[in-house]
């Protein structure tokens, strides 16, 4: 099976739905992936409708290429990571856009090649970096990083409660031999977890990995500084689509959506009291949109998928 084929977009349907890409409107696609969203968002805004997608996975900008080419000339594609959107944007002479979509976390394509290291269910070298040209890997922050340091990696990261036994796990086995490989990690992990654990429906080093993932690409961070770039750079009218898939991203995404949502205060010196100032966004998903049980049989991956969306209302002032 082809990693195209095995590509399948979460929540399509209920991307295009919202976003309804207009003829003549610029959208971003800040984790394009495969080009799924991509190649919808495009379809749905023929004749001149515009996409930038942005990935930090050059393989899956080479693969969308290929499958996508340029469709005369309104698909731009962008090596970085979407934390730069302001300045993608900039480079790229557009100064705000009607959509922005940003579909969270670790593709299939990423889960399913054993060289890239990032999952258990495959036997490959300890990797995890979504652009292999960063210097962080998996590899070295299992390796190389103190036990209480990775505790709290695992435990922050992957809310994981055995984060401390796990991490002692794994600086003893490191100390007889450097942990290389996923297969390796994950053993060490399973050893760690009292063993009642150990046959439950989540696989023991589920939140290990996720944890390691996050830490490496450095996720969290990313996407906090995105939101406001994301928010920032919308026409009014525009919207702001998150498919997040763990609780961590979406505790992020709510919560700043929330801030974003209320009147802000504004101290003029001139005047001696408080103005309130609109809010910039309204939130457009009181609860999260989830996956059809019809979708989900077809993608299971799509079960875990929660997508927030926000309109942008007005210029008000966003931090960055």
């Amino acid at each position: 099976m082809s990693q195209e084929s095995q590509h399948i977009p979460v929540l399509l349907n209920e991307i295009i739905d919202i976003l309804s890409p207009d003829s003549e409107g610029i959208y971003v696609d800040g984790t394009i992936g495969l080009g799924g969203h991509a190649s919808a968002i495009l379809d749905a805004s023929i004749p001149n409708g515009r996409v930038i997608g942005i990935d930090l996975d050059p393989h899956a900008l080479e693969l969308t290429s290929n499958r996508l080419g340029n469709r005369d000339n309104r698909l731009t594609l962008v090596h970085d990571n979407f934390r730069d959107l302001d300045q993608i944007l900039t480079q790229n002479s557009v100064s705000a856009v009607d959509g922005i979509l940003l579909d969270l976390g670790v593709s299939s394509m990423q889960l399913n090649t054993p060289d890239r290291g990032f999952s258990f269910l495959h036997s490959g070298q300890l990797d995890m970096r979504m652009n292999p040209n960063q210097r962080i890997s998996a590899l070295k922050i299992v390796n190389e990083t103190k036990t209480d340091q990775l505790a709290n990696i695992i435990y922050e990261f992957g809310e994981e409660r055995w984060s401390r036994r796990i991490a002692r796990a794994i600086d003893k086995a490191r100390r007889t031999s450097k942990i290389m490989t996923t297969q390796q990690l994950a053993e060490t992990i399973s050893s760690a977890v009292p063993r009642k654990k150990r046959y439950q429906r989540i696989h023991p080093a589920t939140r290990t990995f996720q944890a390691l993932r996050i830490a490496v690409n450095q996720e969290l961070e990313s996407l906090d500084i995105v939101l406001n770039h994301a928010i920032a750079a919308l026409k009014s009218g525009g919207k702001l689509c998150v498919i997040s898939f763990h609780s961590l991203e979406d505790r992020i995404v709510k919560r700043r959506f929330q801030e974003l949502a209320k009147p802000s205060n504004d101290f003029s010196i001139e005047s001696a009291h408080q103005n309130l100032l609109p809010p910039p966004i309204e939130i457009v998903t009181k609860r999260p949109i989830t996956a059809s049980e019809e979708e989900i049989a077809k993608n299971p991956r799509a079960r875990s998928a929660k997508l927030r969306v926000c309109i942008k209302i007005c210029e008000s002032r966003i931090t960055n």
